[in-house]
């Protein structure tokens, strides 16, 4: 899993009057989770853009004053109106504690059933992961290739290795929906008997 590094600067003075302030600086006030105390810090909006702004699932190395700390991200906080960055919250990543991570779903693949004019439809853009650190992948890749219309991947679907997936198994990720104008193909053992 790649990393971002972040520099940042610490917080004493807490409370909303004061992450106001931060936010006004231009700084996202964050706090990371996890380890002995609750780290309370800032950073330039810039320093995330890697972080949250991608496709991937990163790991942040956090660096406050002499410490440095590999934590992923828990929560985020975006402005309503502006969908400006408010406020993150992480979690430390503590060698033998297995942590929550949102990794992102990438798909693969032209779909069979988008061919034939049926419309893909992503319903799970992220799952749901529990692992120990260094056991996460980047994102998890799924190839919608066989897909026909009506049928669906569903997170029963997914083979996690080395990584535990926290939805439900009946939830669906993606599936593909009849449209107008959508033609239905005939059976595999048609198009074989066909050959």
């Amino acid at each position: 899993m790649k990393s971002v590094e972040i520099q940042g600067n610490l917080r004493t003075d807490l409370g909303s009057k004061y992450a106001q302030a931060e936010r006004k600086a231009g700084n996202v006030p964050c706090v990371i989770y996890g380890g002995e105390a609750p780290i309370h810090f800032s950073a330039p909006t810039l320093a995330f853009k890697g972080l949250v702004y991608t496709a991937e699932a990163k790991i942040a190395k956090v660096t406050v004053g002499d410490t440095t700390v590999e934590a992923v991200i828990q929560d985020m906080q975006f402005h309503p109106v502006t969908d400006q960055l408010m406020h993150i919250d992480f979690i430390q990543l503590v060698e033998g504690k297995p942590v929550t991570v949102e990794i992102p779903v990438v798909l693969e693949g032209q779909s069979r059933g988008v061919l034939n004019g049926g419309k893909l439809k992503m319903v799970l853009r992220k799952l749901s992961v529990r692992s120990l650190p260094g056991k996460f992948p980047e994102n998890i890749t799924l190839d919608i290739s066989p897909l026909r219309i009506g049928q669906s991947i569903r997170v029963s679907d997914v083979q996690p290795e080395g990584y535990e997936i926290l939805n439900a198994g009946t939830a669906v990720i993606v599936t593909v929906k009849n449209a107008r104008g959508a033609v239905k193909d005939g059976d595999d053992e048609e198009d074989e008997a066909a050959e």
